[in-house]
C-alpha cells in the first residue's frame, strides 16, 4: 500500500489561515461531509460546541496530485524559525531576471492576500538560483523559488 503525505500547521486561527494558504497553492478548502451544504451546518449536526468550530480546516490540491494540507488550532503562539518550510515553486525554468520578475509578481500578489516579505536573495549561479522568503499571517516562514 502506497503512502501519502499530509502536511500540518499550527495555527490561532485555522480558518483564515487555510483560506490564505488555498489562495496561495491553488488548493480548495476541504468540503464538508456529504448531505451537509457548510461545515458550519455538519459541525452543529455532530453536536460540537460552536467554541471549537475554528480548531482545525484542511485543504486539498484539486487535481489530487499535492498532499492535503490540516491546519490545527494551539494556543501558544509561534516562537522561533521555523525547522521546515515550503517552497513555493512559482519559477520553475526560469533563470536570472525573468525569474525573479516572476518571484517578485508573486509576491505582491502574496502580499496583498496578508504575507510578509522578509528578505530576497539574489541568484548567484552556478549554486543560487534566487528566492525570496515571506511569511504567512502566523508568522510562519516560507520561500518562492
Amino acid at each position: 500500500m502506497g503512502k501519502t503525505i499530509q502536511i500540518t500547521f499550527d495555527a490561532a486561527d485555522p480558518r483564515a489561515l487555510a483560506s490564505f494558504w488555498a489562495e496561495v497553492l491553488g488548493y480548495v478548502l476541504e468540503p464538508p461531509p456529504e448531505g451537509f451544504q457548510t461545515w458550519d451546518e455538519a459541525l452543529t449536526a455532530f453536536g460540537v460546541p460552536e467554541s471549537q468550530w475554528n480548531s482545525r480546516a484542511a485543504l486539498a490540491d484539486p487535481a489530487g496530485a499535492g498532499p492535503r494540507i490540516f491546519i490545527q488550532q494551539v494556543t501558544e503562539p509561534k516562537s522561533a524559525k521555523n525547522r521546515l518550510h515550503l517552497d513555493v515553486r512559482t519559477a520553475v525554468g526560469l533563470r536570472g531576471d525573468e525569474r525573479m520578475t516572476a518571484l517578485e509578481a508573486e509576491c505582491e500578489r502574496l502580499i496583498a492576500l496578508g504575507a510578509s516579505r522578509l528578505y530576497r536573495v539574489e541568484p548567484e549561479p552556478p549554486l543560487e538560483s534566487g528566492f525570496i522568503t515571506l511569511a504567512d499571517p502566523e508568522g510562519n516562514e516560507f520561500c518562492l523559488d
